[in-house]
């Protein structure tokens, strides 16, 4: 297993913590979903009567799987610390939220904000190779194989799944989740085009 930089691992810990305030604060406060794979375990519950508990755990493990096979170790190292910092994060930030109940006083106002929160978040991640969830390893895994951008790659994931979901969810509030995934797709894209800081020292070395 590759040794991580220290300056890749805070910026991993920075992507999960703006990621997890976003979803803590925004998304369960407000009507506005996801696409990918929070999206298809809502979907297996409503019509197979699939319990989200087992089926986030299999397509996450899925997805990680063919992350790591297609990406290499160290992909699956800043996955890890990308994942366990998401969620030791959203234990901290979930009794206190929503922190900024202005931003779910209206749909339109959490799409936006919520794509913000998640394409910030979840494109640091992304930037130094690792995935929070498994929506972005499956994102990530795409693009390499297919060479497509990844904001493409999780527009058209998302837009699977939200289409499934007009099968139970009203188009209206529909279409202010498919606004948060396009933006947030959108969003990192261009936070893959950022720099990296150098790789310098490993931790531990």
């Amino acid at each position: 297993m590759p040794r991580p930089t220290l300056s890749r691992v805070l910026l991993a810990l920075l992507g999960s913590l703006i990621q997890a305030v976003g979803v803590s604060s925004v998304h369960a406060w407000s009507s506005v979903t996801e696409g990918g794979v929070l999206g298809m375990t809502l979907l297996l519950h409503h019509w197979l009567a699939i319990t989200p508990a087992a089926s986030s755990l299999l397509l996450n493990a899925l997805c990680y799987l063919l992350g790591w096979r297609t990406l290499g170790r160290e992909f699956l190292l800043y996955s890890i610390i990308s994942g366990a910092g998401f969620s030791l994060f959203y234990a901290i930030a979930e009794p206190f939220a929503p922190l900024f109940p202005a931003l779910i006083a209206s749909p339109l106002a959490a799409a936006l904000s919520g794509a913000v929160f998640v394409g910030v978040g979840a494109g640091l991640c992304v930037r130094v190779g690792g995935a929070p969830g498994g929506d972005d390893a499956l994102a990530m895994a795409l693009s390499h194989l297919t060479r497509v951008p990844i904001q493409w790659i999780y527009l058209l994931t998302d837009a699977v799944v939200l289409g499934l979901s007009l099968s139970y969810i009203p188009l209206a509030r529909l279409l202010y989740s498919l606004l948060t995934v396009v933006l947030s797709g959108q969003i990192i894209g261009l936070m893959q085009r950022l720099p990296l800081p150098p790789r310098g020292r490993s931790i531990g070395c």
